[in-house]
C-alpha cells in the first residue's frame, strides 16, 4: 500500500522525544483514516514537541515504535462491540486484558468515545482511565501529567488524573463531569489519504449535538447542547481542504440546524457554477432541510442519493419519539428530491419503539407505498435497525420488546416492502439484544466480556458466557427500569439531567 498521505498540518517528522503514545483504533486503518475525530485526536497529539505519536490499527503489521517503549494507549471506543477488537489488539501487544494483571512497566490504557462516554461501568476492570465527554482538549493536559510522573508509580499517576475534570479513574473516582467543550476551531480532517475509507475526502465539522432531541438518541442527549462553528470559519476551512482535494464532506448530527446552513450550501453551489469541480456529501440530513437549493448543491457535487430519517411510520409515534415531523413535510421533501435531481433516497426507521404496534407498521409500508407510485422510476429503500435503550436518554428506562416478536415484525416488515417492489434491510434482531445488553451493563460484565472474547466473539458466544456468569441478560435488555433505581451510569454528571430525562419520558409516552 502506497503511503500517499497528505498532512495539513507542519509536523516534525522526527522527534528527539522520550515519551510515546499510540492512538489505538478498533478497526482497519481504512477506517481510521476516514475517523474525524480519531484523526484530530491524532493531530493534536502529533503538534506536541516531546511526545511520539503513531496511529495503530487492527490490521498494523508493524509499528515504527516498539511496544516496549510505548508509554500511553488510547482507544476509540465508537461502537458497543469495539470490545473484542480491542481485547485482540491488547493480547497482540502481549498487555493483560484486567488492569489489575498489569504492572509498572505496561503502558497506561485509557478509552474515550460515545460508548464509554454514556456508560463506561462495563469496562472499570479493563481500561486503567477513561475520557468522559468531548476530549479533543484534554489530551494534552493529560500526556503532559502522564510524562511529568511517568517514574511514580501507575497508582499516583491515576490518582492524580483523577483530579483532571472529565477523566473517570474507576480505581478512586465516584462521581465525573463531563465535558463538553465550545466549538472554538472547525474540527477538520487533518490527513488525507488515497487509502481511506472516503478516499482523498476532506471532511469538516459544521456543528455538534442535535436540538431535536429523539427519546431514543444517544448521539443527541451525549452531545447536548447544539454547537455551531462560525460561518467563517467554515469556508475558511473550506478552502483549506479545496488547496488539496475536490471531495468536501459536511459533518454533525444536525447541519441544517446551522443558522447558516443555507449560506454554506449557497457559497459552495456558487464554487460549482463558476466551474471548481468539487465533489460534495452530507451523511443525512433532516426532512424539513430538503429544500431546492440544498438537493441542487448536492446534486451538482455528484451526490445521487440522501438519506432521511423518518425513524417511524406514524405521526403518532413519531410524537412519542419526539420525531415532529409531518406526513406532508416527508412528501414535500420527496418532491423537491425527484424535482431537483437527486437519483433516489434511502430512508431510515426503526422498530420496537415504544408504544409501537402493527398499525404504525403498515403505516410505513402505506408511505413507502404512496411514494412509489407517485414517483414511479425513483430510488427508495428502508434500512432499519431495532429499539436498543441507551443510557442518558429518556427512553433509558424501558426495555426492548422480546426477541421473537421482534423477529416477526422485521419479517412483516420486509414481506410486505418486498409486495409493493421496495428494498427493506433490517439489522439483526439478535444482535441488536446483546447490543442493548452492552449498552446497560455494569461492572460484573468483566470475566463475562473476556469470555465472549476468547470464545470466538459470535451471537453463540454471548448466550453460552452469559450462563457461565450467570447474567441475566433479558434484564439488561429486555426489562423496564424504575425511576428511583440506581443505574449503573448515574455517577456521571451530564446535563441534562436525570430529573429532565424521567420528565421528558412521562411527557412523551403519555401522547
Amino acid at each position: 500500500m502506497l503511503n500517499t498521505d497528505i498532512y495539513l498540518y507542519d509536523r516534525e517528522i522526527s522527534k528527539n522525544a522520550d515519551y510515546t503514545v499510540w492512538m489505538a483504533f478498533p478497526g482497519v486503518k481504512s477506517f481510521a483514516l476516514s475517523s474525524l475525530g480519531f484523526l484530530w485526536m491524532f493531530r493534536s497529539i502529533d503538534l506536541m514537541d516531546d511526545v511520539n505519536v503513531e496511529i495503530v490499527c487492527s490490521d498494523t503489521k508493524k509499528t515504527k515504535f516498539m511496544r516496549d517503549n510505548v508509554d500511553l494507549i488510547g482507544f476509540s471506543f465508537t461502537f458497543d462491540t469495539d470490545y473484542l477488537t480491542i481485547f485482540s489488539m491488547l493480547e497482540k501487544n502481549n498487555i493483560p486484558l484486567k488492569t489489575n494483571e498489569r504492572n509498572d512497566a505496561s503502558p497506561l490504557i485509557f478509552a474515550g468515545g460515545p460508548v464509554v462516554t454514556a456508560n463506561p461501568t462495563p469496562y472499570n476492570e479493563i481500561f486503567d482511565f477513561f475520557v468522559i465527554g468531548d476530549g479533543e482538549n484534554i489530551n494534552a493536559e493529560i500526556i503532559k501529567l502522564c510524562k511529568e510522573n511517568r517514574d511514580k508509580p501507575r497508582s499516583e499517576v491515576l490518582k492524580l488524573l483523577s483530579e483532571i475534570e472529565g477523566i473517570y479513574v474507576p480505581k478512586f473516582k465516584s462521581k465525573v463531569n463531563k465535558i463538553t467543550n465550545k466549538l472554538s476551531e472547525c474540527v477538520y480532517t487533518p490527513i488525507i489519504s488515497e487509502n481511506a475509507f472516503f478516499k482523498n475526502t476532506f471532511i469538516l465539522e459544521m456543528s455538534r449535538g442535535c436540538a431535536n432531541r429523539c427519546g431514543f438518541c444517544l448521539a443527541s442527549y451525549c452531545n447536548l447542547p447544539l454547537r455551531t462553528v462560525q460561518y467563517d470559519d467554515i469556508i475558511d476551512t473550506i478552502e483549506l481542504g479545496l488547496k488539496y482535494t475536490n471531495k468536501i464532506a459536511l459533518l454533525g448530527a444536525q447541519i441544517s440546524a446551522h443558522p447558516q446552513f443555507n449560506e454554506v450550501f449557497e457559497c459552495l453551489y456558487k464554487k460549482m457554477q463558476n466551474g471548481d469541480k468539487i465533489e460534495m456529501s452530507v451523511s443525512s440530513l433532516r426532512v424539513d432541510a430538503i429544500k431546492p437549493e440544498i438537493v441542487k448543491t448536492l446534486v451538482s457535487g455528484g451526490q445521487k442519493n440522501v438519506t432521511l430519517a423518518i425513524e417511524a411510520g406514524s405521526e403518532r409515534l413519531r410524537k412519542v419519539i419526539n420525531k415532529n415531523l409531518s406526513e406532508e413535510q416527508i412528501f414535500n421533501a420527496v418532491k423537491i428530491a425527484v424535482d431537483n435531481g437527486l437519483k433516489g433516497l434511502k430512508f431510515y426507521g426503526m422498530i420496537g419503539l415504544p408504544t409501537e404496534t402493527y398499525e404504525d407498521l403498515d403505516a410505513m409500508i402505506d408511505l413507502a407505498k404512496r411514494i412509489k407510485q407517485q414517483y414511479k422510476g425513483f430510488d427508495i429503500t428502508f434500512g432499519f435497525s431495532s429499539f436498543v435503550p441507551k443510557p442518558n436518554t429518556p427512553f433509558q428506562w424501558i426495555g426492548r420488546e422480546d426477541t421473537k416478536s421482534l423477529e416477526k415484525k422485521a419479517q412483516y416488515l420486509k414481506k410486505e416492502m418486498h409486495k409493493i417492489g421496495v428494498t427493506a434491510n433490517i439489522s439483526s434482531i439478535k444482535w441488536d439484544y446483546w447490543q442493548a445488553v452492552l449498552s446497560r451493563g455494569d461492572s460484573s460484565f468483566t470475566d463475562f466480556l473476556i469470555d465472549v472474547y476468547k470464545s470466538g466473539g459470535a451471537l453463540g458466544a454471548y448466550k453460552k458466557s452469559a450462563q457461565k456468569f450467570n447474567i441475566n441478560a433479558d434484564y439488561y435488555a429486555l426489562e423496564n427500569y424504575n425511576f428511583d433505581q440506581n443505574l449503573p451510569w448515574d455517577f456521571i454528571n451530564m446535563k441534562p439531567a436525570k430529573e429532565f430525562l424521567i420528565t421528558e419520558n412521562k411527557k412523551l409516552l403519555s401522547q
